[in-house]
């Protein structure tokens, strides 16, 4: 089905309002239907505290200018920041009225943690990434997602278009809104109600591993093909395999469509302590004190995209706030870095940063307007910074 024109598109005000960008980030339960994420029967692991003084810290910027961590903050118009180094909690702000208690969403960060089951699920020989989409959900033979493997799937290895449209990344990521959420939808829309209809309308534009193309179809793909394969939901299992074995403080949540299926491409929300902790989980090799929870196979790969892979995907451009040779694995940003850190990144300042080499996680929550005028916040030039003088001085 063709959806309404897109003249009728109306969300340009939300990217650049700070008001309706927090409202966004901080409110999904109050906006659509949910489901709970478990976080299991036993206790909350605990978060060991020292305070290392960041709050002295001059952040150098990439034009060469100094910011504290404060001034950071305004930047970014950050919601949370949590840091840890080596295990204990170094750093810890919540800003604009969340609580450390509170849920906040993770937008596109999201897709690595949905890359994450997916690893662990391949590692036991339940997903094969060589095999077509289709072959695990028939009902995608024919449409781009359908013709691709699932390894092209983790790497956005897909070109599509949608319902007919030429494809525009910011106008997809809009109307992505609008399959999920009635409130978002432009008057006259006659388009997809549901992500599996949405899906059906995808057709591809060239072969699949050709060039890498950031869209959210390839996350909603993949996760319908993980609900076939296991017989359950995205929340029942992100649960059954991670949330409920963290120690996690809180219930995370995915939102829903109306169908009833999450939005796992960046639906999820949950508090900046159990992303931490799940960052802390990745960077100790997948263990949780003396309990292996992922393997450790599956946590060592995730910064080394496959042989051969960077040949046939051309990376896009990075990022004004990360390095020059970013790459792309399995839903993860790879930093390229000297110390081997990878991110999970999500619009408006959400960010999950891990430093295997630099002994440090790092959370970040944000409600950052996206707009042409205004500067992005340097993030990951400080997460590094950050790491290294901790390295430093601990």
């Amino acid at each position: 089905m063709i959806d309404a024109p897109l003249a009728n598109l109306h969300w340009s005000r939300g990217y650049t309002d700070p008001a309706w960008v927090r409202r966004y980030t901080t409110s999904g339960r109050e906006l659509l239907p949910s489901r709970r994420v478990w976080r299991g029967t036993g206790p909350a692991r605990e978060l060991p505290t020292d305070a290392a003084g960041l709050d002295r810290l001059t952040i150098t910027t990439p034009d060469g200018r100094g910011l504290t961590l404060q001034e950071l903050f305004e930047s970014a118009r950050t919601d949370a920041f949590l840091v840890m180094h080596r295990g204990t909690v170094v750093h810890e702000s919540h800003l604009h009225g969340l609580r450390p208690h509170d849920a906040h969403f993770n937008a596109s960060a999201a897709k690595s943690y949905i890359g994450l089951v997916a690893a662990v699920l391949a590692h036991q020989g339940v997903l094969d990434r060589t095999a077509t989409a289709s072959s695990y959900v028939p009902e995608l033979a024919g449409t781009a997602f359908g013709d691709s493997t699932v390894d092209h799937l983790l790497h956005m290895g897909t070109q599509v278009s949608y319902a007919g449209r030429p494809f525009d990344k910011p106008v997809e990521a809009q109307r992505y809104f609008a399959v999920v959420a009635p409130a978002l939808r432009p008057y006259g829309y006659s388009g997809p109600t549901g992500i599996r209809e949405h899906l059906a309308t995808a057709r591809a534009t060239a072969a699949p591993g050709t060039e890498f193309r950031y869209e959210n179809g390839n996350v909603e793909a993949l996760a319908e093909i993980l609900r076939r394969i296991t017989g359950t939901t995205t929340s029942a299992l992100l649960s059954d395999l991670i949330w409920s074995r963290l120690g996690a403080d809180e219930d995370a949540y995915y939102v829903l469509d109306g169908e009833g299926v999450e939005a796992a491409c960046g639906g999820f929300s949950a508090t900046a302590r159990d992303i931490a902790r799940l960052g802390e989980m990745i960077r100790l090799g997948g263990a949780v004190g003396d309990r292996q929870i992922v393997p450790a196979a599956v946590t060592a790969a995730i910064p080394d995209a496959p042989k051969g892979y960077a040949e046939r995907v051309r990376f896009p451009a990075a990022p004004p706030d990360t390095p020059a040779t970013l790459s792309y694995h399995d839903f993860w940003w790879i930093l390229n870095d000297p110390y081997g850190s990878f991110m999970a990144s999500g619009i408006h300042g959400q960010r999950l940063f891990v430093s295997p080499g630099l002994e440090t996680v790092i959370v970040h929550y944000g409600s950052q307007v996206m707009s042409p005028a205004v500067p992005q916040a340097p993030l990951v030039q400080a997460f590094l910074q950050i790491g290294a003088h901790l390295q430093r001085t601990r």
